[in-house]
């Protein structure tokens, strides 16, 4: 949920912690001409939400120690996030600058890394559809939402989502190396086949493993 989709009293206070860190109810009490019910009420509607915490200050002097507020992680994801833009940038100025060769050794360079982390992970998993089980898993984890589904004779490998789409529709190049990506995670014994791809028209990228 955006900021701009919260009301406007949560909207400003979400948009104050970001910028300080922490404030007290009476601070934004006072900057925001409200009372302190109004200002508590909504801090606490932030908080069912997780959105924000609160933490108390060593005392000072007598009476009670004053609460301040803050965000939590949660409320990271409310404001923008160009990562994607950014992705999509740095891939047309390597092109732009160095040309296609060079961006090709990139790609390379990042498929072996990924190769050489799902090995890590896959080593020790004896089976065929174990392991492609295993690098489901891995794939899920990094927000593919993906499957291992079982076939006559062969594994499917299912990926619901594609969360570097933005650099993929730029650079084809990244998924061209995600098969041969897969059949070296998956050993030497290992086919695989695209059966559907996402930049083709389909509604997932599902790739088809068959062991000799």
């Amino acid at each position: 949920m955006p900021v701009a989709d919260l009301s406007g009293a949560k909207r400003r206070i979400i948009e104050r912690l970001k910028r300080a860190d922490t404030a007290t109810a009476p601070e934004l009490a006072t900057e925001f001409g409200l009372t302190d019910t109004a200002i508590r009420q909504h801090l606490e509607a932030l908080e069912a939400a997780e959105l924000v915490e609160r933490s108390v200050a060593p005392a000072v002097g007598r009476g009670r120690p004053p609460v301040h507020w803050r965000l939590t992680e949660a409320a990271t994801p409310l404001f923008a996030d160009r990562h994607a833009d950014l992705t999509v940038d740095l891939i047309e100025s390597i092109r732009a600058a160095l040309g296609h060769e060079a961006l090709d050794r990139v790609v390379r360079a990042r498929a072996e890394r990924q190769v050489a982390h799902y090995r890590a992970a896959l080593d020790g998993t004896p089976g065929g559809a174990d392991r492609v089980r295993r690098l489901a898993e891995l794939r899920n984890a990094e927000g593919y939402l993906a499957e291992a589904v079982d076939g006559d004779g062969h594994m499917d490998l299912v990926e619901h989502h594609c969360p570097i789409r933005g650099a993929a529709d730029t650079c084809g190049t990244l998924c061209d190396a995600e098969l041969t990506l897969f059949e070296q995670a998956l050993g030497p014994d290992a086919d695989v086949e695209r059966h559907q791809h996402l930049l083709d028209g389909g509604q997932r990228c599902t790739y088809r493993v068959t062991f000799r």
